[in-house]
């Protein structure tokens, strides 16, 4: 039986006159913890209820996002007045059958029947396990968020979804101080529908006071040039940040260098190296059923055996090159439009074991974990949290303060290794345009890159 607010949009969405036309309404609560020495420092709970419509015409768009639904018929007229004032050209998106659909939300643990007492007593609880492990440990942090979203989506083509979504995200940090230096560790956690991955982590928490104690001891590694294993972690992030910013297909007809770069059919890497961009298939952060232009989610291979063979899609994009919408619209909020975004970046494994990568290493660095970085087109540099050299196969002392810089292609063509280990980290998010804070993942198994610059 049809509700009366789904009935409301449909005749909406009859009356439109525009080549296409939707709308989004949306309700989201939201909790952030911030804490200090297992002490709460900063609470936020929200709760916000609103919609956007978006309507097409010639090839221009209309956007209006509101929060005031007894007014909708009249946003509808803006956003329809709004792209009849840009459209110059001709309309075009991928087809996409059209469907109605409802997914709701299993939480296997749901934050939202955790009290604020419980959480803190459980972010006292880690802070203890990390300055109990050690007594170079004095200061620890706790960011904690969790979010619950009820979605609804329809088109003027007959497709009117409903969907809920969750999130739980946890980072933890441990600063360890020495006579004149700190140094810090940190381990992040993520699901999608289950507060449990936040809980018994307190052995996990001691070793990243442990961790954060070796970082005092260790000394700048030698600047220069050298073979490197990267660990899951770091792997994933730079997969999804130096090469999977560039196969979002937005950019493609947007930068005529970037369409230049990613032609597709030249090779990138060894036979061994498939990465895959999808929310489908996997219950990670990342994922999802549909998009949110109601695009069937997908798994797209955007290197296959060293091959680039795909890039990521909206409707509109991939109208416009001629190619499937391959589900990767997305939108932080009904206050902005849909844009081309990754959603589980991975590279997958191979069939080589972490002790046959390092077994024939003479000379070169191990790199764990991630500080962040930057990128510029297709160059980049990545700050590594942890780092030991490796020497005759072997990790020897751990070395600090270590970036890995260099070029997109020529690494991806220097990779020597990939293991069979791929770990998914969920303990990120994704920032592009004005959007922030977008729930991805990434992974990745260990992998091993020759010619790669080192600096401190």
């Amino acid at each position: 039986m049809k509700t009366t607010l789904r009935c409301r949009i449909e005749a909406m969405l009859r009356k439109q006159r525009a080549d296409y036309f939707e709308i989004h309404i949306e309700e989201r609560e939201t909790t952030h913890l911030q804490c200090q020495d297992g002490e709460l420092e900063d609470v936020r709970r929200v709760t916000d209820r609103g919609g956007n419509v978006r309507a097409l015409i010639k090839g221009g768009w209309g956007f209006v996002s509101f929060n005031d639904l007894d007014r909708l018929d009249e946003y509808a007229a803006l956003a329809v007045a709004q792209a009849r004032a840009v459209g110059r050209g001709k309309s075009v998106l991928a087809p996409v059958e059209p469907v109605v659909d409802s997914v709701p939300l299993q939480w296997i643990k749901s934050p939202l029947t955790i009290p604020l007492t419980e959480k803190m007593r459980l972010f006292n609880e880690y802070h203890q396990a990390m300055v109990g492990a050690s007594p170079q440990v004095q200061t620890t942090f706790a960011d904690y968020g969790e979010a619950h979203r009820k979605l609804i989506f329809a088109n003027s083509e007959g497709t009117f979804l409903e969907r809920e979504e969750g999130d739980v995200t946890a980072t933890f940090i441990a600063l360890a101080h020495g006579q004149d230096d700190f140094q810090s560790a940190h381990l992040g956690i993520g699901s999608a529908d289950d507060y449990g991955v936040i809980e018994n982590q307190h052995q996990k928490l001691a070793e990243v006071a442990h961790r954060a104690e070796a970082l005092l001891g260790a000394k700048p590694a030698r600047e220069g040039v050298y073979t490197v294993v990267i660990d899951p972690e770091l792997a994933g992030v730079f997969i999804h940040e130096a090469f999977g910013h560039l196969s979002e297909a937005d950019s493609l007809y947007e930068d005529e260098q970037v369409r230049a770069l990613m032609s597709l059919g030249q090779r990138l890497g060894p036979p061994s190296l498939n990465v895959v961009d999808g929310a489908a298939g996997h219950n990670l952060r990342g994922s999802y059923k549909y998009d949110d232009e109601g695009t069937p989610a997908s798994q797209t291979y955007l290197i296959r055996e060293g091959v680039l063979v795909g890039r990521l899609h909206s409707r509109q994009t991939a109208g416009i090159v001629g190619e499937t919408a391959t589900g990767n619209a997305r939108a932080v909020s009904y206050h902005f439009p849909p844009i081309v975004r990754m959603t589980n970046t991975y590279i997958e494994p191979g069939d080589v074991s972490l002790e046959e990568i390092m077994s024939d290493v003479k000379e070169g660095i191990y790199v764990k974990g991630s500080y962040g970085g930057e990128t510029s087109l297709d160059t980049f540099t990545f700050s590594a949290a942890a780092a030991s050299m490796i020497r005759n196969g072997r990790l020897a002392e751990p070395v600090r303060g270590i970036e890995l810089t260099g070029n997109v292609f020529e690494t991806l063509a220097n990779i020597e290794a990939i293991g069979d280990d791929l770990v998914y980290d969920q303990s990120g998010d994704c920032d592009k345009g004005q959007q922030f804070s977008l729930p991805i993942s990434n992974g990745s198994p260990h992998i091993r890159i020759r010619n790669v610059v080192v600096s401190g």
